[in-house]
């Protein structure tokens, strides 16, 4: 069975002003990847609760980040080929992608698309319980880009084995 490409984005907070953080990738051979992104000068919004759940500071981002635009063409060279990714939770990261190759003056050469569309009713069923599961048995840190991308993939499989 060959795997989907899960990609997911932690951001500065939710909302008008939020902005990409971190982006990861699941690759259809179960490798993961995951970059910081340093914040441009006029991405200011910032929320402390957001910062609670990845645990990623703002001074980390301006030392370890990478360029927007970097990022963008990472992005593009790891899924032009794929042309797809999915993600759970479509219109938060669309949204951030989005802002991502803007500022970064490119645009993807691939496209997003709602890792729901994948799924059976069965694996819709089954699906929280499932994640909750692998949760536990990996002692998988949430909130973290690549990590939840793995997680995503994980439980898409388990759950297509149903």
């Amino acid at each position: 069975m060959t795997l989907p490409t899960l990609l997911d984005i932690e951001a500065s907070g939710f909302g008008r002003g939020s902005y990409p953080i971190e982006v990861g990738l699941a690759r259809s051979d179960g490798s993961t990847c995951a970059f910081l992104i340093q914040p441009l000068e006029e991405w200011t919004h910032w929320d402390p609760k957001a910062e609670l759940l990845h645990g990623i500071s703002r001074g980390r981002l301006a030392r370890e980040g990478y360029p927007v635009r970097q990022v963008a063409r990472w992005l593009n060279d790891e899924l032009a080929d794929i042309g797809v990714a999915y993600s759970d939770s479509w219109g938060y990261d669309n949204t951030w992608l989005s802002l991502l190759f803007h500022h970064a003056g490119m645009l993807p050469a691939f496209r997003l698309e709602a890792l729901r569309r994948l799924l059976s009713e069965a694996q819709l069923a089954s699906w929280s319980a499932t994640k909750e599961a692998i949760i536990r048995e990996r002692g998988i840190h949430r909130h973290r880009a690549g990590e939840d991308a793995l997680l995503l993939q994980l439980t898409y499989q388990r759950t297509q084995a149903l």
